[in-house]
């Protein structure tokens, strides 16, 4: 396995703190670490609210990456809470398709033992903006 898998699991798995903020908002109990072209880690947890206003770990990790002014994703790795490594959901999926022209090319680690990978383009094939990615860059 490549030492930035280890690191990136490392440090979303470090992130993990299940807590009750609220009697409506649970947070803490996924995290995730993204690893941007420009070598940057960015990380986030999940907020589970009971109004469904929450965000995954992914799209939390992913809105502090937009926040520090980067939008290109290389590697994304996601740990549930009993440390296995899992899969993005598919509002996730969605938003990491939209991000960038090359996200279909971002790896997502899914085994953290053997090192595993898939890419988002795998996770969605056929995906309905293909065409208008790449006809309208900004």
């Amino acid at each position: 396995m490549e030492l930035i898998w280890k690191t990136l699991y490392e440090t979303a798995k470090a992130r993990l703190n299940p807590r009750v903020l609220s009697p409506f908002v649970d947070a803490g109990g996924v995290a995730a670490a993204i690893l941007t072209d420009r070598g940057n880690v960015y990380t986030g947890v999940c907020i589970d609210t009971s109004c469904s206003l929450g965000m995954c770990a992914e799209r939390n990790a992913i809105a502090n990456m937009i926040t520090n002014g980067e939008s290109r994703i290389v590697k994304l790795v996601c740990v549930m809470g009993d440390g296995r490594v899992g899969s993005p959901c598919g509002a996730c999926r969605e938003l990491l398709m939209q991000l960038d022209p090359h996200s279909p090319e971002m790896e997502i680690l899914t085994d953290y033992p053997s090192g595993a990978t898939v890419t988002l383009g795998q996770l969605c094939p056929d995906w309905w903006g293909t065409e208008r990615m790449r006809t309208n860059q900004p």
